[in-house]
């Protein structure tokens, strides 16, 4: 049974995984979906396509996807990953990045046409122009980082794939909330949920927040 000092280190590793993974997922997706949305290029379509299935991609496979490729046999058996919190973090940003760059592009694609070709007219780099669109679509871009957040946080089959839901090592939120429902300790799998329950919503207040604050500007 899940006790109260044992819930905080849960509690830390759901926010630690879920958080780097987010973290990744932007970097990655938010430069990816500016290029989908902005750029014309050979395979675009083709990218676009892969975009779309993965923001539709069940996460136990990916979680599946993961474990093959960190098993002792997989390509990537030699970093030793597998049930540890990098592989963890890895199929997560694996989950939530199409979803940030999907949501992305479809934000840059609202803006005016004629906002891009004005900013181009003025001498600005790709960059430049990447920069200023996504601090125009900055609602669909804080939209995209919520979808991205939201889909990780309270997934539970790719976790539990790559990670093992080990005690003290890889149990997060989700698994522990599983595990409990097994035991039969439905108090403390309602009160897991609780907590997970509040921690997404205390996030989606603080997004909330940051979005007043931009609208302001």
């Amino acid at each position: 049974m899940v006790t109260l000092p044992s819930i905080s280190p849960i509690i830390t590793l759901s926010l630690y995984v879920s958080g780097v993974a987010l973290l990744l997922s932007a970097l990655l997706g938010l430069p990816l979906g500016a290029l989908l949305a902005l750029g014309r290029f050979a395979g675009r379509r083709l990218l676009v396509a892969l975009t779309y299935t993965g923001m539709g991609l069940p996460p136990v496979v990916v979680g599946l996807f993961v474990y093959l490729l960190l098993s002792r046999s997989g390509p990537l058996g030699e970093l030793n990953w597998l049930f540890t919190p990098r592989a963890m973090i890895l199929a997560q940003t694996l989950i939530s990045l199409p979803l940030v760059a999907g949501f992305t592009m479809s934000a840059l694609q609202g803006i005016d046409p004629a906002l891009p070709l004005q900013l181009r007219a003025l001498g600005a780099t790709p960059a430049q122009l990447a920069l200023t669109l996504l601090w125009e679509a900055r609602y669909g871009v804080l939209v995209a980082l919520i979808a991205g957040f939201g889909s990780i946080i309270s997934e539970v089959g790719a976790v539990m794939l790559v990670g093992g839901n080990i005690e003290g090592s890889t149990r997060v939120l989700t698994t522990a909330i599983v595990l409990e429902t097994r035991r039969g300790a439905f108090d403390v799998a309602i009160a897991l949920a609780l907590v997970l329950l509040a921690i997404t919503f205390a996030i989606n207040a603080v997004a909330l927040q940051v979005q007043q604050s931009l609208s302001r500007r």
